[in-house]
């Protein structure tokens, strides 16, 4: 049963300086949680019982985050803040294991996802990018719609979105054989190509970190070269696997994605989350007409 779930959190955060100069970019705030809290529930509601965070010096505070504070606990049930109290006791659920390891150097998301090999071992395992938050439209998310794709038909699954042709160069980009798969659902995957020119990209389809890989990725990674930045990138693995003959599935995503790395995406979801949120929607609600009304 596939269980295990590695996130990578050992990046910089460049890109949300000087936000991300202390603070570790996966402990950003969107609305109350951090983005990491997020990722991690999206996870454990598909399934996961085995959070495996990549990790490297002064990121402690995202394993600390996960932590029993007992002292503030204390406080909260002194002065009866019972939703407070559950709201930070109850951030791992019980059964759910959270496991740290190392990367040493920053050598790309690939090398990245190999260093949880040996807590992998020969199992299928998921992986999850940390600063990517889906905001679902439906009863069910995304990745567990991904997840129950995965267990009906054996296939490993990559999340994707269509994203405007401008902007392929940005991402990983699948190639379906031309196909446009529906949302929510799966379609044969024939190759994949890591950041291309909009002239060479064979599709629109942008993976959006979210993956669901056989075994078979984690050997592969052992041997794969440098690729693009000069980085050891997943989407080579990935694309040897399809070259040996294994199955891969592109699972179109239904939810709004929100890149949490940025400035703009982070501003986006807080935005998008805020709105749902039951002491905060009203009145972000109110702001936001004015705001319209001003402009």
């Amino acid at each position: 049963m596939l269980n295990k779930v590695v996130i990578p959190v050992a990046g910089l955060g460049t890109r949300v300086l000087p936000a991300s100069k202390a603070i570790p970019k996966e402990m950003l705030p969107v609305v109350d949680k951090p983005v990491i809290q997020h990722v991690v529930e999206e996870a454990v509601a598909a399934g996961m019982t085995q959070i495996i965070l990549v990790t490297r010096s002064g990121k402690a505070a995202v394993e600390d985050h996960f932590d029993r504070n007992a002292e503030l606990e204390q406080v909260l049930e002194s002065k009866n803040k019972d939703a407070l109290l559950a709201s930070v006791r109850d951030i791992l659920p019980a059964g759910v294991q959270l496991i740290s390891v190392r990367q040493d150097e920053a050598k790309g998301l690939g090398h990245a996802v190999l260093c949880a090999a040996t807590l992998t071992g020969s199992e299928d395992f998921a992986v999850m990018l940390p600063d990517m938050l889906i905001d679902t439209n439906s009863d069910t998310p995304d990745f567990q719609q991904m997840v129950s794709a995965y267990a009906d038909s054996g296939v490993g699954q990559i999340m994707v979105e269509a994203v405007p042709p401008e902007h392929v160069e940005r991402y990983g980009i699948v190639d379906c054989g031309g196909q446009q798969p529906a949302k929510g659902s799966s379609s044969p995957m024939h190759d994949v190509v890591e950041k291309p020119p909009r002239e060479q990209a064979p599709s629109n389809l942008a993976i959006v970190g979210r993956y669901v890989l056989p075994a078979r990725v984690m050997e592969l990674l052992k041997t794969t070269a440098p690729g693009a930045g000069n980085e050891i990138q997943l989407t080579d693995a990935i694309k040897t696997l399809m070259q040996e003959g294994g199955d891969l599935n592109a699972f179109t995503m239904s939810g709004n994605l929100y890149d949490c790395g940025n400035k703009a995406g982070l501003l986006q979801a807080n935005v998008a989350f805020g709105l749902k949120h039951p002491e905060t929607a009203e009145e972000l609600r109110s702001f936001l007409r004015t705001q319209k009304l001003d402009s």
